[in-house]
């Protein structure tokens, strides 16, 4: 599994990955990390709790970073923790995309990846990353820049964005005006960014979170 700068202003995460997402975009952009349960009468309790599967990609596993590699696994035990506490089902994958630790929520063979980890327009989801950066740099010393996806909502949001931004593109390609798209997440901008700066544009990010967006320039 696997996030240009914006022009002057954009934010740490939505500077450009040699694959973020794009923030990162997001993705611009862990809390300490989960402790593991006891023994005893908590085994009798194991019945009820929610079982969660953590495992490496041959990616994370090949040639990867091993600061990466270990973000990625320390997050994971950190989410494990969480959703064994709070009893849902999911699989955790880990994986290094580019330049980041990616760690993905998905469905398992006890059920479906919990939904509601996502929240309208992702906002959950954007919280709980934020969280386990958190979690990963209370226990590495350093700064975390992970991916966390839930159910594969970054994936498709990530198609939804490319389609959305290639046609903003084409409009200012066509007017030679810029376009002002809506607000989006820092790795909802990463995308767009991505996309214009592939399309031979420039693009910038302007406004303050929650309400920064991103504009396509016109070619000079």
């Amino acid at each position: 599994m696997s996030t240009t700068n914006d022009t002057d202003t954009a934010t740490t995460d939505e500077q450009v990955q040699t694959d973020q997402p794009t923030a990162q975009e997001p993705t611009q952009d862990g809390p300490a990390p989960g402790e593991q349960g006891g023994t005893g009468d908590a085994e009798d309790a194991d019945a009820d709790v929610t079982q969660v599967t953590a495992k490496s990609s041959p990616t994370a596993d090949r040639g990867a970073s091993p600061d990466l590699v270990r973000e990625g696994e320390v997050a994971a035990d950190f989410l494990e923790t969480l959703l064994d506490i709070a009893d849902l089902d999911g699989d955790l994958e880990v994986d290094v995309d580019g330049d980041r630790a990616a760690v993905a929520l998905v469905d398992s063979e006890d059920g479906a990846a919990p939904r509601r980890l996502v929240g309208p327009g992702g906002s959950v989801l954007e919280a709980l990353q934020e969280l386990t950066r958190l979690a990963v740099q209370a226990e590495t010393g350093e700064r975390s820049r992970l991916m966390l996806d839930v159910a594969g909502y970054r994936a498709d949001r990530r198609s939804a964005l490319v389609t959305q931004a290639r046609s903003a593109i084409a409009e200012v390609k066509d007017s030679g005006e810029r376009r002002d798209l809506e607000p989006m997440t820092a790795f909802e901008r990463k995308v767009v960014h991505d996309e214009v700066l592939a399309a031979g544009l420039t693009s910038e990010s302007e406004g303050v979170e929650p309400s920064r967006y991103v504009v396509i320039l016109p070619a000079d």
